[in-house]
């Protein structure tokens, strides 16, 4: 998965057919993987080996499920080319343009025009979740002191933490710590921060806060937080740890060839620019 990890950007999906054929190819290929572990490089096969790879998952549904992940994490182009590609109906999801927006600001540090366009989007989102309004804002703060690394100019980050996170901070305990924790990005140099700090300048920041948005929305408008696959894959990473709690007669690992982690989420966009496929 490393190629498709490298190449699964906002961007890159969008507007490069080549990028975005490969991450089909890619997908089809992990997909089957998850119905058919068949190998060709060992002989003697597990018998649960030999009974997977009896199953075979119909095209139309691995390509129903690549759609459903391509409108779910917002490439409306991608989505649109594969659909006709595929030979599926097309989708409409009327936030699937304001989502990629969204998204793409907020993996590029720009908070402050990310959430103007979820407040033109929705603004009871923001309004109904102060926990991710919260998080949005620290996320803006650490972007601002980003700028500053260790320079004089640090009265924008002081004034902005003052004024938009410190009421909200004081309503909460954990808000307050996390503010705390962000303040500190201003004494120390940002080459030599510990892990806590480090992890708040760590795209992954961006990436987790990015994700949490767009389910807000598609909590709004399609009352599911994420693609089918997501489901699927904690699915598969739940029997699977049932059978084996069950002592039952499985192979000791079980490649599921999409970049799973411990809970069974997917990281197809592990180092890249996509938001949604992390925490």
């Amino acid at each position: 998965m490393s190629s498709l990890s490298a190449a699964f950007s906002l961007e890159a999906l969008d507007t490069n057919p080549a990028i975005r054929d490969l991450i089909f190819a890619h997908l089809r290929e992990n997909i089957d993987r998850m119905t058919s572990s068949a190998s060709t490089t060992t002989p003697a096969k597990h018998a649960f080996e030999t009974r997977v790879a009896e199953v075979k998952a119909p095209k139309s549904d691995i390509n129903s499920l690549i759609l459903d992940y391509l409108m779910m994490e917002g490439y409306p182009k991608a989505a649109a080319n594969f659909s006709k590609e595929a030979k599926l109906q097309s989708q409409h999801d009327p936030s699937i343009q304001a989502r990629q927006t969204i998204s793409q600001a907020i993996h590029t540090g720009n908070i402050e025009v990310a959430i103007t366009a979820l407040n033109e989007l929705n603004p009871e989102i923001l309004d109904k979740d102060p926990g991710l309004h919260f998080y949005l804002l620290r996320l803006q703060l650490v972007e601002l002191i980003r700028g500053t690394n260790g320079g004089s100019n640090i009265i924008p980050a002081l004034d902005f933490a003052t004024n938009q996170l410190g009421p909200r901070a004081v309503m909460s305990p954990e808000y307050l710590k996390d503010l705390e924790l962000t303040m500190c990005l201003l004494i120390f140099p940002h080459e030599s921060l510990d892990p806590q700090l480090a992890a708040l300048l760590h795209p992954d920041l961006r990436r987790q806060t990015a994700r949490q948005v767009n389910e807000a929305i598609l909590m709004r408008t399609t009352s599911r937080r994420e693609a089918a696959i997501r489901h699927l894959v904690k699915m598969r990473a739940w029997a699977e740890s049932s059978a084996r709690s069950k002592k039952k007669d499985l192979p000791d690992h079980i490649e599921l060839g999409l970049n799973s982690g411990d809970d069974g989420d997917i990281n197809l966009d592990k180092n890249s620019h996509d938001p949604m496929i992390t925490t």
